[in-house]
């Protein structure tokens, strides 16, 4: 009897276990894993010529965690322009570097990616006319720098690797990491959905989108199939109803997506609902590329086509140099997660938003209205259209507020504290990019070093907000 109630539970456990590994499937997070160590030191070696072993240390195991990066090991062929990553030596991935292009993961199902082209568009000077880095020339500015690139025992790390101060257009401050500078091209993450709103803006000037407009991807063309009704302003605005959570897991739809998928947009597009549109915020990145593969058929030519596009339109007449859009394997920019440019060309980004999406020769290059538009809360959410903003009830936006944040400020955001600070009222720019851990990305000190900078500019004291004790996340 004793035996055949052992012989129950351990078939039982078994079935338990199975059951587990059938409905979470292990291997695809593992594969999500070597796909993002592979993809983000492919474009770090690549694009931004960093150590590898560095962006193994500070981007790649912040992602995946201490535990799981153990496992993880890379080479890189340099002659050859690819990296290859490997779980335990058993699950592995691949990216390769084009030219023009930067890196994306491989799949055999890969279209080829054109030659990159130089478009017939004017060259692109400055970024804001290049030279050395500017030292800050107030003190409370300088002692500012000082501790924002300064790490603090116990406190987390904070990672930083370049701040721009901007002014009335002009660069009045910056500081760089070691081994990064004014032309080095960062990473930022989720501030490429605020590039997706500029693009999406100028296609909306230019007449050829509307924002109210079904987004009509043939995935929804089925009679009857409730997600045919989705717009364009739904999807910036993360209010789809789809059911592609994002959460980081490795397991989560997103992970998936951009991790283990070539075509990143059809999978995307192929979640089905998991709620009635146009009445819900969640912020899932599968709304960016559905979204940004509709800019794409309407831009036409493939990668190629809306390379071109961004430098005549955006890149160019805003004098943003050295900026990487990164693509999936059907040509769809990746303006969920993949831009690399200098801090500078961040910066000048920024500036875009502050003038009212004017460029600085004064031509209009967004819509009158566009960046009201855009920062505007989504259903009380602080998150408008590609931007986070300080309006809404919600406690990160009004601890924000109360701690000298600007209640008209807004932002673009990356998950591990790459952010452009736009300040309509003071006529600045903040571009502050690095690698940052939970639990609040190095918000908190963003906050302090925000109000010492105003206060500097006003001339007034520096803020006791110092003291303030770290109690908030954010995005």
């Amino acid at each position: 009897m004793h035996r055949w109630v052992m012989s129950a539970i351990i078939a039982f456990l078994v079935l338990v276990v199975v059951a587990l590994i059938i409905a979470f499937r292990p291997i695809r997070a593992l594969k999500a894993a070597s796909g993002l160590a592979a993809k983000d030191i492919c474009s770090a070696t690549f694009v931004s010529g960093i150590d590898p072993d560095a962006t193994l240390n500070e981007l790649v195991r912040p992602m995946l965690g201490n535990f799981v990066t153990r496992f993880v090991h890379y080479h890189v062929d340099y002659a050859g322009g690819n990296v290859t990553a490997s779980f335990a030596g058993i699950i592995r991935s691949k990216a390769g570097f084009v030219p023009g292009y930067g890196c994306r993961l491989e799949y055999p199902d890969n279209l080829p990616l054109p030659p990159a082209r130089t478009p017939a568009s004017s060259p692109i000077p400055d970024v804001f006319a290049l030279q050395g880095p500017v030292a800050p020339p107030d003190p409370l500015i300088a002692a500012a720098l000082d501790r924002l690139f300064t790490e603090s025992p116990n406190q987390p790390v904070k990672d930083v690797k370049a701040v721009v101060v901007v002014r009335d257009g002009s660069v009045i401050a910056e500081r760089y990491a070691p081994g990064y500078g004014i032309e080095t091209p960062l990473l930022g993450y989720s501030v490429a959905k605020s590039f997706t709103n500029a693009l999406l803006g100028i296609l909306v000037r230019e007449g050829r989108l509307r924002v109210n407009q079904p987004v009509g991807a043939t995935e929804w063309a089925h009679p009857g199939d409730s997600r045919s009704s989705i717009t364009i302003e739904d999807l910036i605005r993360m209010e789809s109803g789809l059911d592609a959570s994002e959460t980081g897991s490795g397991f989560d739809p997103v992970s998936q997506m951009e991790l283990t998928q070539g075509d990143m947009a059809g999978f995307a597009a192929r979640r089905p609902l998991k709620w009635p549109h146009g009445g819900t915020w969640e912020y899932t990145s599968a709304n960016t590329l559905i979204l940004d593969r509709l800019l794409g058929y309407t831009v036409g030519g493939g990668a190629a086509g809306m390379r071109d596009f961004a430098e005549r339109e955006l890149f160019a007449p805003m004098h943003m140099a050295k900026v990487t859009m990164e693509f999936d394997g059907r040509g769809v920019f990746v303006g969920s997660s993949y831009v690399y440019a200098p801090a500078r060309s961040f910066a000048r980004f920024g500036e875009l938003y502050l003038n009212d999406g004017i460029a600085p020769d004064g031509q209009r290059i967004l819509p009158s209205g566009w960046v009201a538009w855009s920062r505007r809360s989504t259903f009380g959410a602080p998150y408008g259209a590609g931007f986070w903003t300080n309006e809404g009830a919600t406690p990160y936006p009004t601890w924000r507020v109360a701690h000298g944040v600007p209640k008209n400020s807004f932002y673009a955001s990356g998950i591990l504290g790459q952010r452009i600070y736009i300040f309509p009222s003071q006529n600045l720019v903040i571009a502050r990019f690095g690698y940052s851990r939970p639990p609040d990305f190095g918000m908190h000190d963003d906050v302090v070093f925000i109000d010492t900078v105003l206060r500097a500019l006003e001339g007034g004291t520096q803020s006791s907000s110092i003291g303030v004790r770290r109690t908030m996340n954010s995005k």
